[in-house]
């Protein structure tokens, strides 16, 4: 028989145990912060109709080209979600009853068929706050200080920039960018940090916007005062979108400023994220030391999706924001590659012949809260003990024909070195 070349579809990967307890590790803390901050869990389907996630109020034409689609043996057209955003959208849609102010969490697996790079795959797992119900920019503000509180925790140092999509676009409509040219004169600001000045103007040009304007915006580009919020304050406030975004902007920056955080949170005036669902405050989060260039966590203020599936043009408040596990998990192991990891393990027991008495003490162990690893191989003591140096056993427990006789055992701690006594019970229960 021919061997199989085995290998994973590509963006795809496993994480072997040593991994995947960092990842889990992440995970649970996250998890603790969000319930920390009063969320409520949610879980929603990995599998969608198509017509919601291609829905106007949902990710937009970008993010449709990387969308994973399929259709059942009932010849229904399917996808696969690329997000946990418009999913969670569907369930306040669907559940009007719902309490608000509504404050969920979810953490899923996602797919895009998209570009791969360091800590991006075409299957990755998201970590997602929502608020349903919030028009106060305190639903912002309480997001970014739960974003620092959970990287805090994972001893992470990060940095948040935030923007707002009324503020951006008025001012882009005030130098005179054409209404069908908008979404796509943001999309391409939002490559600013990456491509530079110089070929952002030089691909603004391509939308065949007038040299007045393309003038104005270059100037907006370069100003040295323009992440400062007096240099908005000039511009006439005739265009709705300036005026409601900047009020915005300053709200939540009283807010920043007040809790003392405005050193990790940045206003960038040119922070567009790609998406055309936002349509309010918008941030993204960067490790400060940018050792990985890719944002780690990002959200915004997404008003339309929920009333536009409902079908009515009354806005809906919500908010969220997102983490990515997998860039965290590719920012830890990047930093802390000497650093040993511990096994979890609270008493590894080594039978020498004496599996059933092993499997009891085992049972008792357990049962009384501790986490155990029982060895089922025949191999040598000495290799047994290289085993649990190696893994980072904390406590070894031999159980051998002398155990059996004295009716106890020995506990080493395999990082002292000290041995201690332990009585056992090895009459058969009833």
């Amino acid at each position: 028989m021919k061997k199989m070349d085995y290998q994973n579809v590509k963006g795809t990967q496993d994480y072997l145990p040593e991994a995947e307890g960092i990842r889990r590790e992440v995970r649970r803390t996250l998890e603790d912060v969000f319930i920390q901050y009063g969320c409520k869990p949610l879980e929603t389907p990995i599998l969608n109709y198509t017509d919601l996630l291609a829905s106007k109020y949902a990710g937009g034409a970008e993010i449709l080209e990387e969308m994973y689609t399929l259709t059942d043996r009932g010849e229904r057209d399917l996808a696969l979600r690329y997000d946990l955003t418009i999913p969670f959208a569907k369930v306040a849609a669907m559940n009007p009853t719902i309490p608000m102010p509504f404050k969920r969490y979810e953490i899923g697996k996602v797919f895009r068929d998209g570009p791969i790079k360091a800590g991006r795959f075409r299957e990755f797992t998201q970590c997602d706050v929502d608020v349903v119900g919030v028009d106060s920019q305190v639903a912002e503000a309480e997001l970014m200080v739960m974003a620092l509180d959970a990287f805090g925790k994972l001893d992470m140092d990060v940095t948040i920039q935030y923007n707002n999509r009324k503020l951006l676009m008025g001012m882009l409509e005030g130098f005179g960018v054409e209404p069908d040219n908008l979404n796509r004169a943001v999309l391409i600001l939002d490559k600013l940090e990456k491509v530079g000045i110089k070929a952002v103007v030089a691909e603004l040009a391509e939308l065949q916007i007038t040299a007045s304007t393309r003038s104005s915006i270059e100037q907006f580009l370069t100003d040295e005062n323009n992440t400062s919020l007096d240099y908005f304050d000039s511009y006439p406030k005739e265009n709705p979108n300036v005026r409601d975004g900047l009020e915005e902007v300053k709200e939540l920056h009283s807010y920043l400023d007040y809790l003392g955080i405005t050193g990790q949170c940045v206003f960038n005036p040119f922070l567009a994220r790609g998406l055309e669902i936002y349509t309010g405050t918008i941030y993204e989060i960067f490790l400060t030391d940018r050792s990985i260039t890719s944002s780690i966590g990002s959200g915004g203020r997404y008003d339309n999706a929920i009333s536009g599936l409902l079908g009515t043009d009354e806005t809906i408040s919500t908010v969220g924001i997102s983490f990515g596990l997998d860039v965290i998990y590719a920012a830890i192991t990047a930093s802390r590659q000497d650093v040993q990891q511990t096994s979890g393990i609270d008493y590894y027991i080594i039978p020498l012949g004496k599996e059933k008495e092993a499997l009891r003490v085992a049972a008792d162990l357990r049962q009384n809260g501790y986490t155990v690893e029982l060895e089922m191989s025949n191999r040598k003591l000495g290799k047994l003990l290289e085993k649990a140096n190696r893994e980072g056993f904390l406590n070894v427990v031999v159980i051998g024909e002398e155990e059996i006789r004295k009716n106890q055992f020995k506990v080493k701690n395999m990082i002292t070195g000290e041995e201690r006594v332990r009585e056992m019970s090895l009459s058969e229960k009833s």
